[in-house]
């Protein structure tokens, strides 16, 4: 990629009242953390294609292993990272795990994201 100079202000000029507006709506730190580690959990091809299938079908590690081609560890390696960034959830039937993603958040955020990058 070409380094390419962004556009900026040839003038400085600050709208005080916009600026008082956004400081008062802006979240904490914390919380833009927060999001910000889900997004960096989302930032790995084999977790998104994992939230992909959840997206469409509650789904055990087997059925996982097999989608996602990887072992069975490493599977659960990213359903760890997943699990602890509260974006999918688990249950249990007898032996078997079967996953979901958490909420309907996380399948609205995973599908604006697509919106976006399959727009032309």
């Amino acid at each position: 990629m070409k380094n390419k100079n962004v556009p900026v202000c040839s003038v400085e000029s600050v709208d005080k009242e916009k600026i008082k507006y956004i400081d008062k709506k802006m979240k904490s730190r914390d919380t833009l953390n927060r999001l910000a580690e889900t997004f960096k959990a989302l930032g790995d091809v084999t977790r998104l294609k994992i939230v992909f299938a959840l997206s469409l079908k509650e789904l055990c590690t087997c059925e996982l292993v097999e989608l996602t081609n990887i072992s069975k560890s490493g599977i659960s390696h990213q359903l760890r990272i997943l699990k602890d960034m509260r974006l999918v959830k688990y249950r249990k039937e007898g032996k078997m795990v079967y996953y979901s993603l958490d909420d309907d958040h996380i399948s609205q955020l995973f599908e604006k994201g697509l919106e976006h990058v399959e727009e032309q």
